[in-house]
């Protein structure tokens, strides 16, 4: 009778064993493989996603929004930069200029150019260019003659005259002008503040011109 190794003897379970382990680290393998897989798989599924474009929406509503610059100015006096740093020139009002004048409106014709009417004329030195002009003004709209603007109730207004500092209206009408005038000055759009204003009358008070 022949005999033979036991089916369980250490070579066997030795085997089994080895056969087991191979098993094992081929399955974690696999997983392994499978997970990298997937892993590029899902990135590039990703990468291939688009890209949402900005919204135009704010650009638009900002282009559709008015520019400031565009807006018409609010001040309508001579010019606000004329306005002097230094204490204002003391000056004598003389007893015709010493109350505010009623300035009616002119007509509904467009004025074509520049008018000066004296309604007082003054007995002082003439008004020369680049002399700082102290002045009062009363302003109204020449066709409407409603009041724009008034230097009644505040600080006479000084500036320089006939240099470029005030419109071209009054750097035209006043210089060669007496101290102590009143005057009535029609002007133009073109020679004032453009067709935002339209044409303009003046009343200006001469009371100084150093």
């Amino acid at each position: 009778m022949s005999t033979s190794s036991a089916p369980n003897g250490p070579a066997d379970l030795a085997q089994r064993r080895a056969q087991a382990l191979g098993g094992a680290i081929a399955g974690v393998a696999i997983v392994v493989i499978l997970l990298i897989v997937f892993v590029v798989v899902r990135n590039n599924k990703s990468d291939k996603t688009p890209v949402a474009a900005p919204a135009s929406a704010p650009a638009a509503a900002a282009a559709a929004q008015p520019s400031e610059a565009a807006q018409p100015s609010e001040a309508a006096q001579p010019s606000e930069a004329a306005q002097p740093s230094a204490a204002p020139v003391a000056v004598k009002t003389p007893a015709a200029l010493a109350k505010e004048p009623a300035v009616t409106a002119g007509g509904k014709k467009a004025l074509t150019k520049l008018v000066v009417t004296p309604i007082v004329k003054g007995t002082g030195p003439k008004v020369q260019k680049g002399q700082t002009l102290t002045a009062n003004y009363k302003l109204v709209a020449y066709q409407t003659g409603q009041v724009i603007d008034s230097s009644w109730g505040r600080e006479p207004f000084q500036t320089p005259i006939g240099v470029g500092k005030v419109i071209p209206g009054w750097d035209q009408a006043i210089p060669g002008q007496r101290v102590g005038s009143r005057l009535l000055l029609d002007v133009p759009a073109a020679l004032a503040y453009g067709d935002q204003q339209g044409d303009l009358r003046f009343v200006v008070d001469i009371l100084a011109a150093q």
